[in-house]
């Protein structure tokens, strides 16, 4: 199975008992939901996925779990986000012989590296592997932005085919192809404007509200890849309120508390983070039930042709 980076890409979370431990059965029901709803990928070990609270067996369980559910319907990512450059190589490798399709890549954590520094650590990853690579650019959480010089730069390395493009600056589709064509694929990783980059030229979608609504999510992909725009914007509408839950420091409790409200998971995350209370948790369970409330009926999504 070769991976396409095309399509909708749920950036799993990861299932949490009260305890703090891992919940494979909780997390195994949410793949199956997305994969019923015609998802095109799993990205695991993702900033929703509480990644700087897993350890490298965890890891493993988790990528080897998911690959017993999708088998070859769908490619498994697995992300990588380190802070030393000798450690995200190992990541990489170690993915491999789990089973991994690909990999995301974030910049190098704790340390704002500059631009040489940067590329060079994306470089010396994907050179370690075979396994495609995207790169994850989000200078509004990460504080590096891979600016088009760099890619230019990352362009060089074969391995490397995408990009997460999470600068929240929609013009950056456009910069991105006129620049440099086809040669990467490029996944909006910003929930709230996700529909207008895929009617810029956008391939695909890593998304995070599609943890508790995937239906909605591949519904509004698949609509407006075929042209459907009035029905897409209608559903987008609907979504955006709770697509707004996914650009906020607590995006994580947000998410899980609606996967929890759409009956397909939990609210358990693991310390430092703790679950919502009071005044906030009301807030925010106002806007996800009132969504439930008013769910849009969606087309039959699934039969569309999406080329």
């Amino acid at each position: 199975m070769s991976l396409q980076w095309k399509g909708v890409f749920p950036a799993i979370t990861t299932k949490f008992t009260a305890e703090g431990e891992l919940d494979l059965a909780g997390f195994s029901a949410n793949v199956k939901e997305q994969l019923a709803a015609g998802v095109n990928g799993i990205v695991l070990g993702g900033s929703l996925g509480e990644a700087s609270v897993l350890n490298t067996a965890e890891k493993e369980l988790l990528v080897k779990t998911t690959l017993e559910i999708t088998g070859d319907k769908v490619p498994v990512i697995l992300n990588i986000a380190e802070s030393v450059t000798t450690e995200a190589v190992r990541q990489a490798k170690l993915a491999k012989e789990w089973g991994a399709r690909g990999l995301m890549l974030l910049p190098p954590m704790r340390y704002k590296a500059d631009d040489r520094e940067t590329v060079t650590y994306f470089k010396t990853v994907a050179a370690a592997t075979d396994l495609p690579v995207m790169i994850y650019n989000n200078p509004v959480d990460y504080k590096i932005e891979v600016t088009l010089d760099m890619f230019a730069e990352l362009a060089e390395v074969p391995t490397i085919t995408a990009v997460k493009e999470s600068s929240r600056d929609v013009t950056n589709v456009t910069r991105m192809i006129n620049r440099f064509g086809d040669r990467f694929s490029i996944l909006c990783g910003v929930d709230t404007i996700a529909m207008e980059e895929l009617l810029l030229g956008a391939n695909g979608w890593v998304a995070g509200l599609v943890c508790a609504f995937p239906r909605e999510t591949v519904a509004i992909y698949r609509l407006t890849k075929a042209g459907r725009i009035e029905e897409a914007t209608k559903i987008y509408r609907w979504f955006m309120p709770l697509l707004e839950l996914d650009i906020h420091p607590k995006l994580v409790q947000y998410i899980k508390l609606a996967e929890k409200q759409a009956g397909i998971g939990t609210e358990y995350v693991r310390a430092p983070r703790l679950t919502l209370i009071g005044e906030e948790r009301e807030r925010i369970l106002t806007v996800i039930n009132t969504a439930l409330a008013n769910r849009p009926q969606l087309p039959e999504y699934l039969s569309i042709a999406v080329h």
